[in-house]
């Protein structure tokens, strides 16, 4: 592989990819980054990196490229579209590919990557915002041993855990869709939950006291709950991004006349939330649905939150 092995690109500077590249930027490496939106390439610069107008310029010589875009279209317009990463990178630079996306789609950009002397590490994240910008996330990857190699040093920068899938690409993306199934389950069981303990005219803080000390607690609920207690419906994970995650899951299964009644359920809720006006804000927002069709109020945004 030619080019400076510090040289890392980052393609998607939302609320993950700016934190990924932060990350990078602390452990050494030289990042240069893009994204449609002129104040996260600002936020890049202001990290210590530099911000690129296309994915090509990000990408110019090279090493590595980290792909956070939202889904696999994007992926591909970002990787072999007009003035793409792949034509940009150095010769056998390794692309992180990140975004949630069904395995087969996983599968033809490892194809069209080696076809053009590139390395392919199916690699999709969990963890949230804030363990992007600590360098703790989780890392569910699968590839060639050579990519595995070209990727480490850009694994360890950004994350906590790196699960080693196997070699065959596309077992990174079915973990995934497997774990985005859950959380989407999980993100509306809570809020359901929190609206129907208001119907019983509960204290919600002290349900989520409570609930979080008891079997019935997850990690969504413990992490998504405090922003219905907060009324604060700023986007960390919009509902829109369950409507596609769910949506995947939804397709596969359909695909393999496999049935999926929770998955299905949750996804509608999605799906309802979204028509409701909310599909960019935050996924708790499905709270919000329910407390709209039973007239119930829940907590408004304070000073701090507004």
């Amino acid at each position: 592989m030619t080019g400076n092995p510090r040289n890392v690109a980052v393609v998607g500077l939302g609320s993950m990819g700016l934190g990924m590249a932060r990350s990078l930027i602390r452990a050494g490496f030289d990042v240069s980054g893009c994204d449609l939106s002129e104040t996260a390439r600002s936020a890049l610069a202001g990290a210590g990196g530099r911000a690129a107008a296309t994915p090509g310029l990000a990408a110019k010589g090279a090493a590595a490229a980290v792909i956070v875009v939202v889904n696999a279209a994007q992926t591909e317009a970002v990787l072999f579209g007009e003035d793409g990463v792949a034509a940009a990178l150095a010769p056998g630079a390794v692309i992180v590919s990140s975004a949630t996306m069904a395995p087969g789609e996983a599968k033809r950009f490892a194809a069209l990557a080696e076809a053009a002397g590139l390395l392919y590490l199916d690699a999709p994240i969990s963890g949230g915002a804030t363990k992007a910008g600590s360098g703790e996330l989780t890392v569910m990857a699968s590839g060639a041993p050579d990519a595995f190699r070209a990727a480490r040093p850009v694994l360890d920068a950004i994350a906590a855990r790196v699960h080693e899938l196997g070699p065959d690409v596309g077992i990174g993306s079915s973990f995934k869709i497997v774990n985005q199934l859950l959380a989407g389950v999980h993100i509306a069981a809570a809020c359901e939950a929190m609206v129907f303990a208001k119907s019983l005219d509960l204290d919600l803080a002290r349900v989520f006291e409570v609930i979080t000390q008891s079997a019935g607690t997850s990690w969504m609920f413990e992490n998504r709950v405090p922003h219905i207690l907060e009324g604060d419906y700023s986007p960390r994970s919009a509902v829109s991004i369950f409507t596609k995650d769910l949506g995947i899951v939804s397709d596969i299964g359909r695909g393999q006349n496999f049935p999926l009644p929770i998955a299905s359920a949750a996804l509608q809720l999605f799906l309802a939330t979204a028509a409701a006006g909310m599909a960019r804000d935050d996924d708790a927002s499905v709270a919000r649905l329910y407390a709209q069709i039973t007239g119930l109020e829940l907590p408004a945004p304070t000073e701090e939150t507004a």
